[in-house]
């Protein structure tokens, strides 16, 4: 199983990423943590990106989409993954097809987590209190909700036209949101 999870900052794609990979019994690979590890370790990359993240922007294509590809390399994804982060841009699912065509597969399915808007801000500002994230404030969180909609809205968009967008309720308990992607994501793939 091939899937790509989407959906705005807050939206959950980190908690049910864990799941849903385990369900389909694939790695779940989160750019975000990949980030987060490299600037906590203070590795080049790391030092690379925090101005990034903490501005609130994203870090640039060519970039991830190099991380993204070294890490779907790995043996443990080569039999299918749940990429969590990635693509963000046009040019990112481009790269992420060339990526699949050369492999010789295809995604099987895009989850998208629907949540208001405002319900997010307020999931960010309560996670940044109890986990600490400083990239996480209210003027950032507003910032990266405005970049979100402005670059990814086209990515859901074509992944829709292509008939791979599974829009999932991300409101609700963990579970319930999860048997509502499983259900999806199933229904989708057997049509």
């Amino acid at each position: 199983m091939r899937l790509l999870i989407m959906g705005a900052p807050g939206a959950g794609k980190g908690t049910q990423a864990v799941g849903v990979a385990a369900h389909y019994r694939v790695p779940a690979i989160s750019t975000g943590d990949i980030f987060r590890a490299n600037v906590k370790n203070g590795t080049p990359l790391g030092k690379q990106v925090d101005a990034i993240m903490k501005a609130g922007n994203y870090v640039p294509d060519e970039l991830t989409e190099e991380i993204v590809a070294n890490r779907l390399s790995e043996p443990d994804a080569r039999k299918g993954f749940l990429l969590d982060g990635f693509p963000r841009t046009m040019h990112q699912v481009d790269a992420l097809d060339d990526y699949l065509d050369q492999h010789g597969t295809t995604l099987d399915a895009v989850i998208f987590l629907d949540v208001d808007a405002e319900m997010l801000i307020a999931r960010l500002l309560k996670r940044a209190q109890t986990e600490g994230r400083a990239d996480d404030n209210e003027t950032t969180i507003r910032h990266r909700m405005d970049v979100y909609r402005d670059s990814t809205q086209p990515l859901l968009d074509a992944y829709a036209k292509r008939d791979l967008l599974v829009r999932v309720d991300g409101q609700g308990s963990v579970d319930e949101v999860a048997s509502r992607i499983a259900a999806a994501v199933d229904a989708a793939v057997t049509r």
